[in-house]
C-alpha cells in the first residue's frame, strides 16, 4: 500500500514562499500522476496542480505563475514551490496519488496579511 507523508507546511507572510514536499512509499511513484489540491476551512478540496509520469504539468488559474509543481522520481517525492503567496492561499494542502486515489494526510498553509 502507497503510503504520501506531506511536510514544509507553515505560516507565511503575504508575498512569501513556501515550499511543501510529499513523500512517497514504494516502488511505482515514477508511474504515477500525482497532484496536489488544497481545502480551505468550509469549502471543497480544490485541485491546485497535477504532473505526469512524464513530467507533464497543469495548474488552477488561481495559482498559475505563482505555483510550480515537480517531482524527483529518484527520491519518490513531490514538490510544490509556492510563490507570492496570498491570504487566499490559506488551506490544509493534500498530494495525492491519481492512479491509485491515495492520499497524504495533509499539511497546513497559513498567509498572513
Amino acid at each position: 500500500q502507497v503510503q504520501l507523508v506531506e511536510s514544509g507546511g507553515g505560516l507565511v507572510q503575504a508575498g512569501g514562499s513556501l515550499r511543501l514536499s510529499c513523500a512517497a512509499s514504494g516502488d511505482i511513484f515514477r508511474f504515477n500522476p500525482m497532484a496536489w489540491y488544497r481545502q480551505a476551512p468550509g469549502k471543497q478540496r480544490d485541485l491546485v496542480a497535477t504532473i505526469t509520469s512524464r513530467y507533464n504539468t497543469n495548474y488552477a488559474d488561481s495559482v498559475k505563475g505563482r505555483f510550480t509543481i515537480s517531482r524527483d522520481n529518484s527520491k519518490n517525492t513531490l514538490y510544490l514551490q509556492m510563490n507570492s503567496l496570498k491570504p487566499e492561499d490559506t488551506a490544509v494542502y493534500y498530494c495525492k496519488d491519481e492512479a491509485l486515489r491515495v492520499w497524504g494526510q495533509g499539511t497546513q498553509v497559513t498567509v498572513s496579511s
